[in-house]
């Protein structure tokens, strides 16, 4: 016996940050709505990432929903919560919101259609349940489709291997020979947690990380009381005015236009606050002159170089060589508490795999170019995601001409109105995607901005009729080159970064995110809204 159809005015994929809010202010427009989500439980790229030392890398308060309901009676006990508090925060807001209720979990979706005759789409799972709605929204994040290169040799090894974003719940080191593969962020978090636990520990370093020192710290009830009585609105209104959706912001001067000695009180002040002040609150010119970047990297291996001048020579040079490895800020600094220091234990040892590549995983460790055979017993892949795309193209998604958005995004690479929706998929919006802020900005910031701006048409277009909104073309090219133009104006091709899709193998090299700061993006979005969702093909049902 067939199937009930079952049908929603919206089907949202993934439990994260974004699902949630479009979740709870759909129900508010009084619409119908279910998320479908891979994961157990709640929290998106927080319910994958809990290997060691998993934190965020925004300080309190800013990476939570905005809204009162979902701030004042929780408190997080650190200034950058780790993944432990993250998680205990989505119960929490499940239990304000009985999120759960309207969650399928389990469940992955394989494929989405649009059906221009009765304007839905059809969303089918891997077990086979088909879902049909009028809109599909498309919360997977940046971070949601893990990659692993394709090292030769790699499923002959013999001992314990992880991604670190599939991590297991129970696990111990101790006694064991680690190797991580990957000094991004979620390396340095690693690899500073396990250093002391491990009988060795050996790093696979392709670019060193410019990292910055988190100044972490305990937060106080009372600390969390007072703030949120008489600053936490503010706060959260602040995250729109600033570039990064930070409270803190670019200075209006030019590097090269302040003394030398107004710079170095200006990098120190920056440097003890800690965070992202060196990057996202440093002078405005840094994403764009190449001087101005210089000057800031000398701070930069100045001060780093205080911390390992008892290393030898040869490893300084590799933690923070004299020439800069890329200008700095294009790639997303990690944030540190104690990843330099490890280097100092007499059992971690650093590979250059830039200058002695991986030539196999053995089955019994690591192989390089030089000959030397690294023997490990855990080999921990901290190589990241197929960032920013993957999670979209991960599902076979058909518009209007039944080519998949995959083959388009790989043949003409990643093209979008307002980095928020495509040509020829109607209906279909992203929160936290490509061309849009995304991880140029604060999470929680940007999402909130594009899930209400989503939101807000959605309510438009049942308030008058509509059945389906499709960006024109012509409105798709002009933001698209408008994303590529911002792009080339900056550094940020002289980096090989995720920013840019470098770090995936065949990835098409482009900039994968609007690069021009929340208030710029937000104005291009308002100003579509105000003109009557200008860029959009409407339709109206049929009388």
């Amino acid at each position: 016996m067939p199937q009930a159809r079952e049908y929603y005015d919206a089907l949202i994929i993934g439990a994260g940050f974004s699902g949630i809010h479009q979740l709870h202010h759909l129900r508010k427009l009084g619409l119908t709505a279910k998320i479908i989500e891979a994961g157990s439980d709640l929290g998106g790229t927080w319910y994958w990432n809990t290997y060691p030392g998993a934190r965020v890398d925004s300080e309190l308060p800013i990476y939570q929903f905005s809204d009162p309901e979902l701030w004042k009676d929780f408190t997080f006990s650190e200034k950058f919560p780790g993944w432990q508090e993250i998680q205990k925060y989505f119960q929490y807001v499940d239990k304000k919101l009985g999120i759960k209720q309207d969650v399928i979990f389990n469940s992955r979706v394989a494929s989405a259609a649009w059906d221009d005759s009765d304007d839905q789409w059809a969303v089918t799972t891997e077990d086979g349940r088909v879902f049909h709605s009028q809109f599909l929204l498309l919360c997977t994040g940046i971070g949601s489709k893990a990659y692993i290169p394709n090292f030769k040799g790699l499923e002959t090894f013999k001992g314990e291997m992880h991604h670190t974003s599939r991590w297991p719940k129970e696990y111990n080191f101790e006694g064991k020979r680690v190797g991580v593969i990957g000094t991004g962020a979620t390396g340095v978090q690693v690899i500073q947690t396990i250093a002391s636990e491990v009988r060795h520990l050996t790093v696979f370093q392709r670019t060193p990380n410019l990292c910055l020192p988190m100044r972490q710290r305990q937060i106080s009830k009372e600390e969390h009381d007072k703030k949120k009585e008489d600053l936490y609105p503010i706060l959260f209104n602040r995250r729109n005015q600033t570039f990064a959706g930070f409270l803190h912001d670019f200075d209006a001067k030019l590097t090269l236009d302040a003394t030398p000695e107004e710079r170095a009180i200006f990098f120190e002040d920056k440097w003890e606050k800690g965070g992202f002040h060196l990057w996202l609150g440093t002078y405005i010119d840094l994403f764009t002159d190449e001087k101005a970047s210089d000057e800031t990297y000398a701070f930069w291996r100045k001060k780093t170089l205080e911390r390992i001048s008892h290393l030898p020579t040869e490893l300084q040079e590799k933690l923070a060589p004299v020439k800069p490895p890329h200008p700095f800020g294009t790639k997303r600094p990690s944030l540190e508490q104690s990843y330099l220091e490890v280097y100092g234990r007499p059992n971690v040892t650093l590979v250059d795999v830039s200058e002695s590549p991986i030539e196999e995983v053995t089955p019994n460790g690591i192989k390089t170019a030089d000959g030397v055979e690294h023997p490990l017993d855990v080999l921990v892949l901290a190589t990241g995601f197929d960032m920013v795309t993957g999670g979209i193209t991960s599902i076979d998604i058909r518009g209007q001409d039944g080519i998949p958005i995959k083959e388009k995004w790989n043949t003409e690479g990643v093209r979008s109105y307002l980095g928020l929706a495509a040509a020829t998929y109607p209906n279909m919006f992203w929160i936290y995607g490509p061309q849009s802020p995304s991880s140029f900005s604060n999470g929680p910031s940007s999402l909130e901005l594009t899930s209400e701006w989503i939101l807000d048409m959605i309510k438009y277009m049942k308030e008058n009729n509509i059945s389906s909104a499709v960006p024109t073309e012509g409105a798709q090219h002009a933001y698209s080159e408008l994303v590529n133009q911002l792009g080339q104006t900056g550094l940020w091709f002289k980096a090989k970064s995720w920013y840019l899709g470098c770090n995936v193998e065949g990835k098409r090299v482009q900039m994968l995110q609007f690069p021009g700061g929340i208030p710029a993006y937000a104005k291009l979005c308002n100003d579509s809204a105000n003109k009557g969702y200008d860029g959009f093909d409407l339709k109206r049902f049929a009388n």
